[in-house]
């Protein structure tokens, strides 16, 4: 039996809230954001931008709750505003796409690796027909993942065909008659789904994938189940397929990112609505809309090296109430939003204190992980400290002092935080890099030089590529494309730009993949198969690496095991520009201090001994002193244990 929904505010809180109570409509957000979150997600595919049309979902919702005349049809009202954004979106990427005429239209399109279809495999851990119904979303089109997005929540029990027709501004009979011409859609990608990924591949199918780019798209949909249905390998795919709708039934939502915490998205369009309207809003005293949030708010999604904002991370708790007052919203608050002139990210206000707050996937194996951390500024406040008796005993004796030692490989990832320039001094590291092509605010020590990043397709203009053709001659390219949080790059967007790159580069790294470097047809793959063929030029490979087996002798061989792989695929030199031990399988979890310590130990003389890793670069520089983290100082002159083992290594 299907489930029926509950999970909607009551006419009750709706009223609360209208009427300017402020403890409602942090409760009403509450309740209402993981059902936006989820019908934006699914329409957009994960597009980069789910955060920002969501949380423009939630400031007009707040802006006309005032004139919401039946509070009983909140849900209907609320679904139907979150369509009109998803509408407005695509209006909008259509008409830039259209006066951008060097841009490609696949640019438009979510890499695999992590759009919503990728998302609900993992953080659901589906079976296997339920995986192929959400692979097949990939290849609909936009109409199509729109009405998808509303009959999926349909059928997993958190809306009902009023609510789905009312959205779409159709008759029951109507939406009807969409739904099930979408149904047949996705059904013929389910086929097509079911026979690319068949072991062997029927011949006749390889022929028309030997010209595909990859990227799922309705045209190809359409060209392969033209094949499969007149093939007689193939023709059987649809055979012992479940119908959709009992696949789907009870599927709860995907759990919200943190970027997406309730309070501090009521803080954010308080306040943004307030200020449209120049009264503050109805709501705008107390709460957690003061200044002190709103930086924060600004700071965590372009912190330093364009952070990733919380959305990375695959499971997160739904969170409500009086518990959701923690963590930062991004997407409402300008600051946050845009970039810099040159088309550097942005930067955030400088943190009280120094923390590379992680926000990640999960990651099943070494070589096919799903995400890596980031800098930004840690929002967290400590607990308020009791009293306690004055100790008697005598405090622990300051670590002794560490011999410092320098090799041309050992690097460091850097941000700025106070103390930033005596602690690159003080860690040995002889090369660094910030994700950009300047270092401002951080001054580079005679041992210590610095290595210019070209982070993302924003970021090819001709000041930054001046910049970095200055600092030469090691350029490193683009950041994690293979991430729709982070440069977010199709194959074919990242190679139209990289003569470009090559012209400001005399030694030039690959983009840097944040996983399945060593993956046959991953991104890295497609991207020198193309480079190959265009004859452009790649000098090295850039990869990251987080691992999340704490036991040193284990982790040293999984992480020289994917570099090996990637090296025998490639046959180039190798860059390590991100590394350290993090575990992102349940949330984000750190080894002990001694454990991060002993492997920066191993790993560094691992690593000094491949003769074809040319350089790698700890993750990171920056540590916050009261809570885990992977970073090396706590401010210029503190190293934490894996602080001090950096430096000794490899001495």
């Amino acid at each position: 039996m299907r489930k029926t929904h509950r999970n909607g505010p009551g006419a009750g809180v709706v009223v609360a809230a209208r009427a300017g109570d402020r403890q409602a409509l942090d409760q009403l957000v509450a309740e209402c954001l993981p059902l936006v979150y989820n019908i934006v997600g699914r329409a957009l595919n994960g597009h980069a931008d789910v955060d920002d049309v969501v949380q423009e979902t939630l400031l007009r919702m707040v802006r006309g709750l005032t004139e919401l005349r039946d509070p009983g049809a909140f849900r209907s009202w609320l679904v139907a505003i979150t369509i009109r954004q998803v509408r407005d979106h695509a209006r909008l990427r259509a008409t830039a796409r259209d006066r951008s005429a060097g841009l490609e239209a696949a640019e438009q399109i979510p890499d695999p690796g992590l759009d919503f279809a990728g998302l609900t495999i993992l953080r659901l851990g589906l079976t296997e027909q339920r995986r192929e119904v959400a692979e097949a979303t990939r290849w609909l089109d936009e109409d199509d993942r729109e009405l998808l997005s509303l009959w999926w929540l349909e059928e997993s029990g958190e809306l009902d065909r009023p609510e789905l027709a009312s959205a779409l501004g159709l008759s029951d009979r109507h939406a009807a008659v969409r739904v099930q011409r979408m149904k047949k859609q996705m059904e013929a990608a389910r086929v097509v789904v079911r026979a690319l990924n068949a072991t062997p591949r029927c011949a006749g199918l390889q022929a028309p994938a030997d010209n595909w780019d990859g990227v799922p798209s309705p045209l190809w949909r359409k060209r392969f189940a033209r094949h499969v249905r007149g093939c007689p390998v193939c023709g059987g795919m649809e055979e012992g397929l479940f119908p959709m709708d009992r696949l789907l039934s009870g599927l709860p939502l995907l759990a919200l990112p943190p970027a997406l915490d309730p309070a501090r998205v009521v803080a954010a369009v308080v306040r943004e609505a307030g200020t449209a309207t120049g009264t503050g809003g109805p709501w705008s005293s107390g709460g957690s809309g003061n200044s002190a949030g709103h930086k924060a708010v600004g700071g965590a999604r372009h912190a330093h090296r364009a952070a990733r904002p919380a959305s990375r991370v695959f499971s997160a708790p739904v969170v409500s109430g009086a518990a959701v007052a923690a963590v930062v919203a991004v997407a409402l608050v300008a600051a946050g939003l845009t970039t810099g002139s040159s088309g550097t990210p942005g930067k955030a206000a400088p943190p009280a204190r120094s923390a590379p707050a992680v926000a990640a996937a999960a990651s099943p194996t070494p070589s096919a992980r799903s995400a890596s951390p980031s800098p930004s500024p840690s929002t967290s406040k400590s607990p308020a400290k009791k009293a306690t008796p004055k100790p008697t005993h005598k405090a622990p004796a300051a670590p002794p002092a560490v011999a410092v030692a320098s090799t041309s490989k050992k690097g460091v990832g850097v941000w700025t935080f106070p103390g930033v320039s005596k602690a690159l001094a003080a860690s040995g590291a002889s090369w660094y890099y910030t994700w950009s092509t300047t270092h401002s605010e951080v001054t580079s020590p005679p041992s210590a030089g610095f290595v210019p990043m070209i982070w993302g397709r924003d970021s090819v203009t001709p000041q930054n590529l001046s910049q970095a053709r200055s600092q030469g001659p090691y350029l490193l390219g683009f950041n994690e494309p293979d991430m729709a949080q982070q440069s977010n790059m199709t194959v074919e967007q990242a190679l139209s730009l990289w003569p470009q790159l090559m012209d400001a580069g005399r030694v030039l790294g690959s983009p840097a993949v944040a996983y399945g470097g060593d993956t046959p047809g991953g991104w890295l793959d497609r991207f020198m198969s193309g480079a190959k063929a265009k004859g452009y030029r790649v000098d090295f490979i850039t990869l990251h690496w987080y691992g999340g087996d704490f036991r040193t002798a284990e982790a040293v061989g999984q992480l020289t095991s994917y570099l090996n792989a990637v090296y025998q695929r490639y046959h180039k030199p190798i860059w390590l520009t991100e590394y350290a031990l993090i575990d992102f399988s349940h949330g984000t979890r750190f080894p002990s201090a001694d454990q991060q310590a002993a492997f920066v130990t191993a790993s560094t003389k691992a690593l000094e001994g491949l003769p074809y890793l040319q350089r790698y670069a700890w993750f990171g520089l920056g540590a916050d002193a009261s809570a885990p983290s992977s970073g090396l100082f706590t401010d210029g002159t503190t190293a934490t244990a894996a602080g001090r083992a950096f430096q000794a290594a490899h001495s």
